[in-house]
């Protein structure tokens, strides 16, 4: 048995071989354009792990005819660009091109990132970076100005079959596993051809006749697909308080269940009712805001996993409550307001008199300390006197 992983046997050779990202990969598109014109650009390949970023950056090199350097954000240093710097000009001379590919470029910190800008201006390197993390927060803005972003996305379930097939063809096993563990294979995949290559060769490792039992066996547990830290966290927050708001009960436990499963903290999900409460349902429901305190400071006080409890309690409350963005909306047109007249005089009458020089010249004017008075000539300053914030 070959000692180099599955996964790295089957990594393909060409843009033919490759199997997904059939919207960057299609006649015409970017990267056939890329390889027929032989002319390399700088790219960020944005994408989940499992999804070719390394394989077609190693493509695009080996068809180009460029030397290919390799560096890891996570393991690689100053020292290390100098020495792909210097290897690029040697290279410049001898008229090689050299393509520099940066495994989790956002890994490395501005400075960092930086240092590549007067390389990549001057062509002395074409750089293309690999990210899992949203480009627009992680990647600065002088390098994506000058790169193409390109959005990679995971293998579909069948895309992931076809992968799992190739792969035991090229094993001569293909009696070896049973279709129901085929796709089993790939549903515990989550669109990741690494993953599933990994749970394949370990499962033909297990017995000579795979099925969904053996499976189960070798890919233990499947992770949640859910990072605290990336934008997948981003996405499942943003779909749980959208679930909320749309009054599906269903969806917002799921996503609060997704985010627990991974080891969210749940105080920064009690936060984000918080604000639900008081941005979505308001006046609709004035006991909601106190349903979230309460539920913060008893998620404080007990910790998990009963917390969970507590959350399941507030999040489904909330998700029913009736909704009113009155005083959101309100807000956002008094911010909008504020914005566009910012020096608009208080009125006289409003004003405080605390001189008799102010009295004289109209400070306080005709205005009666009484509960509910209304003065006759309002309260707005006059540049915005009729203008409606709260309907």
């Amino acid at each position: 048995m070959s000692r180099i992983p599955l996964a790295e046997r089957m990594r393909p050779k060409n843009l033919d071989e490759v199997i997904g990202q059939t919207h960057l990969l299609g006649s015409g598109e970017i990267l056939r354009q890329i390889v027929k014109n032989k002319e390399p650009v700088n790219l960020i390949f944005w994408g989940p792990p499992g999804t070719g970023k390394t394989t077609l950056a190693r493509i695009i090199a080996r068809e180009v005819n460029a030397e290919f350097i390799e560096l890891s954000a996570v393991t690689s240093g100053k020292k290390d660009v100098e020495k792909v710097i210097e290897h690029a000009r040697q290279n410049w001379n001898l008229k090689l091109r050299t393509i520099l590919f940066v495994d989790e470029i956002h890994r490395f910190n501005k400075a960092q990132q930086d240092a590549f800008l007067p390389h990549v201006e001057s062509g002395l390197i074409t750089l293309i970076g690999a990210t899992t993390e949203n480009p627009s927060f992680e990647i600065i803005n002088p390098l994506l100005s000058r790169s193409r972003v390109l959005i990679l996305q995971p293998l579909s379930k069948d895309e992931i079959k076809n992968v799992i097939k190739n792969a035991l063809k090229l094993e001569r096993k293909t009696k070896n596993v049973t279709p129901k563990a085929i796709d089993y294979l790939a549903e515990l995949s989550g669109g990741d051809a690494r993953v599933a290559l990994n749970n394949l060769e370990l499962a033909l490792g297990l017995d000579s006749k795979v099925t969904p039992e053996t499976v189960k066996v070798a890919a233990q547990k499947k992770l949640p697909g859910y990072d605290k830290n990336g934008e997948m966290h981003y996405d499942i927050i943003s779909a749980f308080i959208k679930s909320m708001r749309g009054g599906d009960v269903d969806a917002a436990l799921y996503y609060m269940a997704r985010m627990i499963e991974a080891g969210e903290d749940p105080k920064f999900i009690a936060r984000r009712m918080l604000i639900f409460a008081s941005e979505d349902i308001g006046l609709a429901g004035n006991g909601a805001l106190g349903l979230a305190l309460n539920a913060f400071q008893a998620i404080e006080r007990i910790g998990m996993p009963e917390s969970a409890i507590i959350l399941s309690h507030v999040v489904t409350a909330l998700t029913s409550s009736k909704k009113s963005r009155q005083t959101t909306d309100a807000l956002w047109r008094a911010q909008d307001l504020a914005r566009k007249y910012p020096n608009a005089k208080v009125p006289l009458h409003l004003r405080n008199a605390s001189t008799k020089l102010m009295k004289d010249i109209g400070y306080g004017k005709d205005y009666e300390w009484q509960a509910g008075f209304k003065h006759d000539q309002g309260f707005m300053p006059k540049e915005i006197k009729n203008s409606k914030i709260f309907y």
